[in-house]
């Protein structure tokens, strides 16, 4: 078979959505490698800041590498303005929207909810709301959203800040991207895991001088 022999959903049997669902596995196991080439693009998004939009989430994923934080957390600093091209209003949702699938559920909310907790640093010099996060106070995640923003996003805009490559992110990425699609394994719902581990953090600090 080269195409399902249907034209109308409800026509298809079996052997035409075995024949997509081969299809869809082989495209979904690509799925890190175009984030990857997706994260590029932000350089043509929002300009005005220091650094570029890429240059922001590279240098997120490197303090949170820096801070000794595991796979899940530095993939969601790398990938959490994504969405920045194409959903600029609710970002975050459609960062997490991409992430859930594949990182804990604690790494997804601080995602979906980043944009909230960013408005602490800036909405009420435009005369916004800098405290919309209260709304989600008790929180079992919300003091990793704090962190989060506090010592990832708000600080990731110095262009003096020695910043990695994208390909020294690639494999964390792909490991997670290669991951079972909502895995109870993964999702860990409930748990928390620390942004930051002091140990790991000194082993990679040594390791970059």
């Amino acid at each position: 078979m080269a195409t399902v022999k249907f034209t109308a959903m409800k026509d298809g049997d079996r052997q035409d959505y075995e024949f997509l669902t081969a299809h869809e596995t082989d495209y979904a196991a690509k799925t890190g490698e175009r984030l990857l080439d997706a994260l590029v693009q932000l350089d043509e998004g929002l300009s005005g800041y220091k650094i570029t939009r890429l240059g922001h989430s590279l240098q997120a994923a490197t303090r949170a590498w820096r801070d000794g934080a595991d796979t899940d957390w530095i993939a969601c600093a790398l990938l959490h303005d994504i969405g920045d091209i194409y959903a600029p209003y609710n970002h975050d949702e459609y960062a997490a929207s991409i992430l859930k699938p594949f990182v804990r559920e604690q790494c997804t909310w601080v995602v979906e909810k980043h944009g909230d907790f960013q408005r602490l640093y800036y909405a009420h010099h435009l005369g916004g709301n800098r405290h919309a996060r209260d709304r989600f106070a008790g929180h079992a995640y919300f003091d990793d959203c704090d962190q989060f923003c506090e010592r990832w996003d708000q600080s990731s805009f110095d262009p003096d800040y020695e910043t990695l490559p994208i390909e020294f992110f690639r494999p964390f990425v792909l490991e997670v991207f290669a991951r079972k699609a909502y895995d109870p394994s993964v999702i860990r719902a409930g748990e928390r895991v620390p942004l930051t581990d002091p140990e790991t953090a000194r082993t990679r600090t040594g390791a970059s001088q």
